[in-house]
């Protein structure tokens, strides 16, 4: 069966800057990760180099039939003290915005991706007494390189911010499935909450800008019986923050798998269950679902911009596999009325995911040692969709 989609669409890869970007010696994650009881597995270290091959990067994307791009400022680069702007890495990330430009491609532009400074975390993070007032700092500084961006997600996946931050509270390392985390420490919640309102304030001076926060979107399923226990589990982890979006200018829906509650709580998959190197279900499916539930929240004014979906895994024809389901969902969707304005697919670049470079998201393989990239299969395939908006 076919699917098409519009003609005016958003076709992208997205990255972020700590995980493709190397170096980020100013940020929390840094620190966590070189501290000597660290457990994280891995180090980011170089990662993919792209602060400096950016060109090569953008390149690509045009090259592969794209018109799209998304990627991150890293807050640490542009403030890496308390109140000094580093004018070097603001014209940096602006020159990447023009090279998007000069390239014929849309920068989606996310202004905070999950790292923040050490010293803001030193000093009490997102609880702190001015942390929204920082962070509105922050933002206003970064106002003149987004000149002519029409996309501005302020905050990357607030819920697992705040989940993770309640882990981190509770002596907890993982989670046993994908979004089967405790509920979110609320007092983070309500701080990016008003520091995703403070920013869409800023950007409001930008004509242009369209901005949005990104919603790591669970697909919570209920097993008979667990129905009010599923609803209560999307709640606190997922509705809360879409329905801030309810009067923004469009959200971002980020979907990979799905959670099964059952009457105890979520269910661990089957172990016959086909799983990616994440651990997670393969479940394309989930992306149709997280954007029919978003834009039954959000309402219909809304629009949603995918800005995260893809597969952790070894296998490039399990990619293309995966992708395809996940996007002939989406063009079901999108048939039925959905307003959905793009698809990022996560990630342009094997990269760095958090502790680990064992699970391979990326369309483009990036060699260790040289920084080479290799093209993959599917992303030759990804580019012929993007050129002929059709499976």
């Amino acid at each position: 069966m076919s699917a098409t989609f519009p003609g005016e669409f958003l076709w992208g890869a997205a990255t972020a800057a700590h995980q493709v970007e190397g170096n980020n010696t100013a940020s929390d994650l840094w620190a966590f990760e070189n501290a000597p009881d660290s457990f994280l597995p891995e180090r980011s270290g170089d990662a993919c180099d792209s602060y400096h091959r950016w060109p090569e990067d953008l390149d690509i994307v045009r090259d592969l039939g794209l018109n799209s791009y998304r990627f991150s400022i890293e807050w640490a680069r542009v403030e890496p003290a308390p109140g000094h702007v580093s004018r070097a890495h603001l014209a940096h990330y602006r020159r990447v915005v023009e090279g998007c430009f000069d390239r014929g491609l849309t920068p989606v532009v996310t202004l905070h991706h999950f790292t923040t400074p050490a010293w803001f975390r030193a000093a009490g993070g997102w609880t702190a007494a001015d942390a929204v007032a920082r962070f509105r700092d922050y933002v206003r500084a970064v106002l003149p390189i987004l000149d002519g961006v029409e996309w501005v997600c302020t905050v990357n996946e607030p819920n697992m911010v705040a989940m993770m931050s309640a882990m981190v509270k509770r002596g907890e390392r993982k989670e046993n499935v994908a979004g089967a985390m405790p509920p979110p420490d609320q007092d983070v919640a309500d701080a990016l909450i008003a520091a995703h309102r403070a920013a869409r304030e800023e950007l409001a001076a930008l004509p242009l800008v369209r901005s949005g926060w990104t919603v790591a979107n669970q697909n919570f399923q209920a097993l008979p019986g667990a129905e009010d226990l599923a609803a209560d589990w999307a709640h606190s982890r997922e509705d809360q923050f879409l329905d801030v979006a309810k009067d923004d200018d469009f959200i971002g829906v980020q979907a990979y798998t799905r959670v099964i509650i059952g009457p105890d709580g979520p269910v661990e998959p089957e172990a016959d269950v086909r799983r990616t190197l994440t651990g997670w279900e393969f479940h394309p499916d989930a992306l149709e679902g997280a954007v029919r539930h978003t834009a039954r929240r959000v309402g219909p004014s809304v629009p949603i911009l995918v800005t995260e979906n893809g597969i952790a895994t070894a296998d490039d024809t399990e990619r293309v596999e995966y992708t395809s389901a996940a996007l002939t969902g989406l063009a079901r969707a999108i048939s039925e009325g959905v307003d959905v304005r793009g698809y990022q697919h996560w990630s342009l670049l094997d990269n760095y995911e958090w502790g680990s470079w064992r699970p391979t998201f990326g369309l483009v393989s990036v060699d260790r040692e040289t920084f080479a990239r290799t093209v993959k299969p599917s992303a030759r395939w990804y580019g012929e969709v993007a050129r002929t908006g059709m499976l």
